[in-house]
């Protein structure tokens, strides 16, 4: 169409356009656009980001929210309704868009959406008249297989720099020159390990002048064991981990065990398809062992609650929406959280698709309102001694294991006489029994003692007395019995079933007698059984989640003199929780068998024991089974492997413990029911009933039938054939060592996020990191190694101006470091960091009273003493509702929800963390320690390895001039005020160097100042 049949098109489409003032206004701009040559035009790059602005909300996929019947996301349902192709004048959808009836005007006036400007009104001219083209979303293809432009030059070092020149030339902009030997360093060091590089590092860089001197670098900090804790950071961000629940009281939960698991991974180089796959289904698959255990412990990060009034079927719902949210997030990076309610306004996600992939997590077995069930699992070991005797164990453990011919021999003399190996306890028949609450105790036939039906206390005290001719008595073996009367079925009287035993107090001949241990077959998650005999009436011993069966406890006496029979026992046991929190029915046994003496050993002896008392015809499999393991644990010839398996669990321990608690994914046997709820209600029942299935945008899994499992899931997303999974990990990679990612926001890869600008990059990456077997160690290596990304952060005033945000890497970014790498950097200079990997999460120092208002329980927060307190940030407690303080005024997420990108804020509480928090002046007395102790007469020196340790570089003039002439201030004033002097030497734990005096306090202040400079918290 010419110009002026378009000028006439224009002003004909109604009389209106001749008095519209709006369009004498924008006609030029349009015109002189419309008018100049135009090429193909990209429908996902140029015209669908455009159509999910404006018009998507009312005419896109949600069925519910569109209006007039008109729906714009599919090309046939357009074109049959307001668009002719090759025809834009004709176009009743084009008209709509460059009218100036506010009855008419699309987007309308009341959505509050701008206008088309001149330019987007030119390419959806264009965009019709060639045809009105549409295609998949771009995240949605198959990432491309485009080879790399062919771009000569200096600055072309591998292929990622032949995409980015290429389209740097074309936007006529010059790169940056490559930064200095000491900048890079230091950039690929806080990139890859998250620490500064020491100076015997960098001075051996800067004078290595081979070709492979920087590669070779490069893989150093690839192979560090750091790097798997600088990894660590960002996925726990992404992934949501913390140490607490973060609803109510946001109580304590197990699970640094998972996050050892990320770093080991990370330091593996566990190959990220594999990576995925431990993580949504490691208990699903076939040859899961205790770390892909570990690794399912990723289902269990998502928040849950503790409030007593809680509704169990609104928290079911809670969780499965909170695990749709994330893990569509982690993995795809859409935002399919939108569809909880309604179909997605703008990406082709429907409510079914929301509801279907959250069945894939109802076969996960989980408390809807309580303590979650934790469960105790070997750690995760990352030294070779570990690993070593982690292997030895499991080997004598097998051992121990396995029964031989000669074993089975030896056992059939021990069963002719088996006494002198088995505990002997005696069941304690009843005297008198009473209910301090004036209920009605009843002793049974079988010795148990039985809650009268009828109402039960709300709280109680049970006054038992027995007798018994045990000359000496070493334990009481208390068993709590299923109680056909509970609401709940027992052990307790709760209406759930539980029951919390807050003290159990035992008084012997009318001497009260001290307990000195406990154990139990099982203890609820905070109520162990050892709460029961610490004295405090405000703890106890409870068995949820397994109601409905029996418990066990046996209660260690201290040295009990002995002294013929008969003799009088008398047992108190105190319940105190209140709402029928009682037991409804229970017995107890005496011994006077030699300690220690075990819960789980005295069940296994009295089964071991009745199985014994029938003959070897009457016995089943089972029983056999029983008896033959019980026997090699009293077996001589395996003595010496008692032994040492003994003494290697005792070192064990003293290595940080064989095992430690964890959240970790169970399967239920019959997956939960799933329903689609009606805008989300969860008390609407009326919705349809879904089984797991991916959204309909990407077909269906071939499950031959059969119901598909969170496995399926992993394999979905970990197929080279998934668009996403492989693009997403690559954009995230990329804002690791590039500082803002090619797709932005990294969030969302669908119609309402960018187009990338470099889409060719990203597919030519993520078809590269599949092909290569998903090697992350080896996309990072390529990133690190180009041109682009060793350039200087400082670039050419006129680029800064019409780039602001760097999209097109014609120099490297600059910004300030993570929140625990500010920390994990001032300990580092200062030689405090303690480096140590994985273990229980620490407790840096963090001001008196912050945690006040965390209440179910009241918690009083006590920082570590010891070498923890110097730990790497990652490794800090995460307590959602109250972040440790310095790392909420860096920026670091709460983690309630997936975060893949955290904001970078300059604000004055960052400021006064770095001058205040007591971690950041005990590093700055500690550097005054190294720069006192390391140039002991030379002030410039001093300062000059302060600059190197925290700089990488020497310090200029000026700046040296500026440090020496706060010192003599400094020295002066701590000269004048030598109590302040010795206050500013004595903040942390850590000891200090040589005696207090004015000259160290002056030191102390330079120091502080250089861990406060700007180019200290940055990366460059």
């Amino acid at each position: 169409m010419s110009c002026n049949k378009l000028f006439s098109g224009f002003f004909g489409v109604r009389q209106l356009y001749r008095t519209s003032l709006g369009v004498l206004v924008i006609a030029p701009a349009y015109l002189s656009a419309a008018c100049a040559p135009v090429s193909a035009v990209d429908f996902s790059r140029e015209i669908r980001p455009i159509l999910s602005d404006r018009c998507f909300k009312c005419h896109g996929p949600d069925d519910a929210a569109r209006e007039g019947e008109l729906r714009l996301d599919v090309r046939e349902t357009a074109v049959q309704s307001a668009i002719i192709p090759g025809d834009a004048e004709a176009s009743e959808f084009f008209r709509r868009i460059i009218t100036s009836d506010p009855e008419d005007q699309m987007p309308p006036v009341e959505s509050q959406r701008p206008r088309l400007d001149a330019k987007q009104i030119a390419l959806v001219r264009a965009w019709i008249e060639e045809g009105a083209q549409f295609d998949r979303h771009w995240s949605l293809r198959l990432p491309g297989h485009g080879e790399p432009p062919q771009v000569e030059g200096a600055d072309v070092r591998n292929p990622i720099d032949r995409f980015l020149l290429a389209r740097l030339r074309e936007e006529g902009y010059a790169p940056s020159p490559a930064a200095d030997p000491r900048t890079l360093i230091r950039r690929l060091s806080f990139d890859l390990v998250g620490l500064p590089p020491t100076p015997d590092q960098v001075e051996q860089f800067v004078a290595d002048p081979s070709a492979g001197a920087y590669s070779n670098l490069a893989d150093r900090f690839l192979g560090s064991p750091h790097y798997g804790e600088r990894m660590a950071m960002y996925w726990l961000d992404v992934v949501r981990y913390a140490d607490s629940n973060g609803l109510h009281g946001d109580q304590f939960r197990p699970h640094s065990s998972y996050r050892d698991w990320v770093i080991k991974a990370f330091n593996d180089n566990l190959p990220y398809d594999q990576f995925v796959l431990e993580q949504l289904a490691g208990d699903l698959l076939p040859d899961s062992g205790f770390e892909q255990q570990i690794a399912s412990g990723f289902n269990r990060l998502n928040m849950t609650t503790q409030e007593g009034g809680a509704q169990p079927k609104e928290y079911r719902a809670i969780y499965q929406a909170d695990r749709v949210r994330n893990s569509s997030a982690i993995f795809l990076g859409l935002t399919m959280g939108c569809a909880q309610c309604h179909d997605h306004k703008f990406d082709p996600l429907t409510m079914r698709d929301f509801y279907s992939w959250g069945a894939f997590f109802s076969d996960i077995e989980e408390v809807a309102v309580g303590a979650q069930q934790s469960t105790m699992m070997r750690q995760v070991r990352h030294h070779p001694e570990q690993s070593w005797m982690d292997n030895r164990i499991a080997e004598l453990q097998q051992v121990l294991a396995t029964q031989t011919p000669e074993l089975a021999a030896a056992q059939l003399a021990w069963e002719k006489n088996p006494e002198k190996t088995l505990d002997d306890w005696t069941l304690l028949k009843p005297v008198s029994q009473a209910s301090q609450a004036g209920f009605r105790l009843v002793a049974e036939d079988d010795n148990s003692i039985h809650l009268a039906e009828g109402e039960s206390p709300k709280r109680d005290q049970y006054t038992i007395q027995f007798k018994s001719d045990l000359s000496s008595i070493t334990a009481l073996y208390l068993e709590v019995l299923p109680d056909a009367l509970s609401p709940g079925g027992g052990p307790g009287r709760s209406s759930n079933g539980n029951f919390v035993l807050n003290e159990f107090e035992v008084v012997v001949d009318g001497q009260p007698t001290q307990l000195q241990g406990a154990t139990a077959t099982f203890s609820q998650t905070h109520y162990s059984v050892e709460a029961a005999i610490d004295g405090d009436i405000g703890s106890g011993w409870a068995i949820l989640p397994r109601v409905n069966q029996a418990h066990h406890a046996v209660f260690e006496l201290a040295s009990l003199p002995d002294r013929p029979g008969p003799r009088v026992i008398q047992v108190v046991m105190k319940q105190t929780y209140g709402d029928a929190h009682v037991a409804g029915r229970f017995r107890l046994w005496a011994t006077d068998s030699p300690r220690p003496l075990d819960a789980n050993k005295t069940v296994l002896v009295q089964s071991v024991a009745r199985t014994l008392s029938k003959s070897a015809a009457e016995r089943t499999s089972a029983q056999n089974a029983e008896l033959s393991a019980y026997f090699r644990t009293v077996a001589p010839a395996l003595a010496s492997t008692h032994k040492e398996l003994s003494a290697l669990l005792e070192r064990q321990k003293k290595i940080g413990g064989p095992q430690r608690a964890i959240l970790v994914s169970r399967r239920l046997e019959t997956p939960r029911e799933v329903r689609i709820l009606p805008r989300g209600n969860w008390l609407d029942e009326t919705g349809e009933v879904v089984q797991p299935a991916i959204p309909a945008i990407f077909g269906a899994l071939d499950v031959e039938g059969r119901r598909a499992t969170r496995l399926d899931l992993a394999r979905w997303l970990a197929d080279a054939e998934n668009p996403l999974t492989a693009r997403v990990h690559v954009n995230r990679l990329w804002k690791i060592v590039f500082g803002r990612a090619l797709v932005h926001p990294p969030d969302d890869f669908g119609a309402q996020g960018n187009v990338p600008l470099h889409p060719e990059l990203l597919d030519w990456l993520a078809t590269q990191f599949v092909q290569s077997g998903w090697d992350t160690k080896k996309l990072l290596k390529l990133l690190v190694t180009s041109a682009a990304y060793q350039r200087s952060s400082l670039g050419a005033a006129i680029v800064r101006q019409r780039d602001p945000e760097n999209d097109f890497y014609a120099r490297q970014n600059r910004f300030r470091l993570d929140a625990e790498m500010v920390r994990d950097n001032a300990l580092a200079i200062s030689g405090l960091l303690n480096p140590n990997l994985g273990g229980i999460s620490v407790k840096p120092y963090q001001p008196a009273g912050y945690w006040a208002h965390l209440n179910f329980p009241v918690r009083t927060y006590e920082h570590d003493t010891d070498g923890n307190q110097y730990r790497r940030g990652l490794y800090t407690y995460w307590c959602r509702t109250f972040l440790h303080p310095s790392l909420a005024a860096f920026d670091a997420p709460s983690r309630e929800e997936c975060t893949v990108e955290r904001p970078r804020s300059n604000t004055p509480l960052a400021a006064l963390a770095l001058l205040n928090d007591p971690t950041y002046v005990e590093a700055a007395r500690a550097l005054a320690g190294r720069m006192m102790a390391g140039v002991e007469h030379t002030p410039t020196g001093r300062i000059e390895l302060a600059y190197r340790l925290a700089l990488q570089r020497a310090p200029r003039l000026e700046e040296i001039e500026l440090l020496l002439e706060l010192f003599d201030r400094q020295l002066h004033d701590y000269s004048l005020r030598t109590k302040d002097a010795e206050k500013a030497q004595a903040v942390g734990l850590s000891p200090s160097r040589g005696e207090s005096s004015p000259e160290k306090a002056a030191w102390v202040a330079v120091a502080r100042t250089i861990l406060n400079l700007h180019e200290t918290i940055t990366r460059n």
